[in-house]
């Protein structure tokens, strides 16, 4: 029943509206899927690793050391902002695709890291489905591959929905405010986290 709840849990966030969905998305119409593969593999591959990261000793630094996440926050944010801009001005023509390619595995993996999103996520899943089993390493790692595996699916699916707009978008003009509208969701998602930076600063 725990691997059960786990998996709902790993699909109801995975698979709900947030940054590496909205990047994934606008990558597959922009882009076409095989180039998107490995953006959606890296946050696939990325985010858990981020989870047994911080089940295994990261969590008790940031415990004991949380002005490091007030560091992460600011980060991610700009980065957040530096994606919003790169997609709102991506090719919107086969042309001027040639030569361009959406975040790397490597940038999407350490995206990760400075994800708002993310956060939430690990601190949510290891507080709920943690201590039913004598091994707490075994449990992180157990989480870490429900992700892996029902969290890829949830990616891709997004990046195939991005595919199906851009094959229906056919004037560059309406690829444009695609991904505009794309890059406007992408700065929405960041708000909570802009918000509780201003209030670390301000408080």
């Amino acid at each position: 029943m725990t691997i059960l709840s786990l998996i709902f849990f790993a699909l109801a966030t995975a698979g709900t509206p947030g940054p590496n969905n909205t990047i994934a998305m606008a990558s597959g119409a922009t882009y076409g899927l095989r180039r998107t593969v490995p953006t959606i593999a890296g946050v696939n591959i990325g985010f858990p690793v981020m989870i047994v990261l911080v089940g295994l000793g990261l969590g008790q630094i940031l415990e004991q050391q949380p002005v490091v996440l007030d560091v992460l926050r600011p980060i991610g944010i700009a980065y957040l902002l530096y994606l919003a801009w790169k997609i709102a001005s991506g090719p919107t023509d086969l042309s001027a695709q040639d030569g361009a390619r959406p975040p790397s595995f490597v940038q999407m993996a350490l995206f990760q890291f400075v994800n708002p999103k993310a956060w939430t996520m690990v601190v949510g899943a290891i507080a709920a489905y943690t201590g039913f089993w004598e091994s707490f390493t075994v449990e992180v790692l157990v989480i870490a591959a429900v992700f892996l595996l029902f969290g890829t699916p949830c990616t891709a699916s997004w990046a195939l929905l991005g595919v199906g707009a851009g094959r229906l978008i056919s004037k560059p003009a309406h690829l444009r405010v695609f991904n505009l509208v794309m890059a406007g969701l992408l700065v929405v998602s960041l708000m909570p986290a802009a918000v509780e930076t201003v209030a670390s600063v301000t408080g």
